[in-house]
């Protein structure tokens, strides 16, 4: 069956298009050492929105966004019933749109919306569909069913309409299902952002028992006063704690001097950056292999062989580490096994392929031909 959209007029698609540059300076990236996602900045309330799943079980999360770099931002607001979570915003960001609420749209079956989502490690996502089902009642609450093919990436990025307002937040999608994902109606966005900001506190939860919002003034010994079920504060949340490799991992990440905290993208998954090469440290447990990758720069569009031949030569003479092509990126990767690693020798190798990093970018660029690449 075609679909509604694909027919669109060439001025609506234009007009689609400035709506997207818009929302690209508003989409987050979010992660957490246990995941990753999308939240949305409202300027107007301070605030960056996403799931509650997406930053489950953390006190601070790593934000980035197109306007401003990697920053730990607090949790201000847990709902588990909804699946939502209100972040710390970037407020000394001056230049950032101000995108709005469609508050006073009815939507109705096969109306158009895209979905957007910027989950680290993969590029800004723009998802077109059509609403398949207004009221798709789960656990009570009635999602947008949408036929936009969302990743779980999306989490928490926006579902916009055509007049570029929010009329959901992305919250999950069925795994096999064909094209098959949900948005909570932006309604439900509204009454928790209002009855969070009518409380003037910088940390509060929805009870899921009564359906309140507590805070600290209305919790005692972790329980809603209002029902007596138990409770957790974003400021109450246990402190992440790395443990066996990972702990090692992130001990190296802080001896060669990065901030461990805003390295973290994801479980057993770190992104760093060395001058003009993006670094990613996977730890991959049920093999017990620790890859690093550093993405050096871009194949030339010709004269292509002397650089394959350089890159031939220097894994010859290279012990430790390996240069690769994939796509278009050259990589420099260096792979170890968890049981041969400690701090010492850890420690070593990481220096040696984040100066190697610096060393063989230049070299590619500057005399073989080779072309930056644009950091996500």
């Amino acid at each position: 069956e075609a679909r509604l959209f694909l027919f669109l007029p060439i001025k609506h698609l234009q007009h689609m298009s400035d709506i997207v540059e818009i929302y690209r300076n508003v989409i987050v990236q979010i992660a957490t050492p246990n995941s990753t996602g999308t939240g949305f900045f409202l300027r107007n309330h301070g605030l960056i929105v996403t799931n509650h799943h997406v930053v489950e079980g953390n006190r601070a999360v790593v934000v980035e966004g197109a306007k401003f770099s990697k920053r730990l931002s607090q949790v201000r607001y847990t709902d588990q019933r909804y699946d939502l979570a209100f972040l710390e915003g970037p407020v000394d960001i001056e230049d950032l749109p101000e995108v709005r609420l469609g508050l006073d749209k009815v939507l109705k079956e096969r109306d158009p919306v895209t979905a957007l989502g910027h989950p680290f490690g993969l590029k800004f996502s723009v998802k077109s569909g059509i609403v398949s089902n207004t009221r798709e009642v789960m656990n009570g609450i009635p999602y947008l069913h949408i036929d936009a093919a969302l990743n779980p990436g999306n989490s928490g990025g926006p579902l916009v309409d055509n007049d570029g307002e929010i009329v959901g937040i992305n919250t999950f999608v069925i795994r096999d299902g064909d094209n098959t994902g949900f948005s909570l109606p932006v309604n439900f966005l509204q009454e928790s952002l209002e009855g969070f900001l009518q409380l003037d506190s910088d940390d509060a939860c929805r009870c899921t028992a009564c359906m309140n919002i507590v805070t600290e003034k209305t919790v005692e010994n972790n329980l809603c006063t209002y029902c007596g079920n138990r409770v957790e504060l974003p400021s109450t949340v246990e402190a992440y704690e790395p443990a066996g490799v990972p702990k090692t991992i992130e001990v190296l990440i802080a001896q060669i001097g990065h901030d461990v905290s805003l390295s973290r993208c994801g479980p057993n998954a770190w992104e760093i950056r060395q001058g003009s090469a993006k670094i990613i440290i996977t730890y991959h447990d049920k093999t017990g292999l620790i890859s690093a990758d550093a993405v050096l720069c871009q194949l030339p569009k010709e004269n292509i062989k002397p650089l394959y031949e350089y890159l031939l030569r220097q894994n010859y003479s290279n012990e430790a580490l390996t240069l690769s092509v994939h796509d278009q990126d050259i990589i420099l990767s260096l792979l170890i096994y968890d049981r041969y690693l400690n701090e010492e020798t850890g420690q070593a190798l990481l220096r040696t392929l984040f100066e190697k990093a610096d060393y063989y970018d230049n070299i590619l660029v500057e005399q073989y031909g080779a072309t930056w690449k644009v950091i996500d």
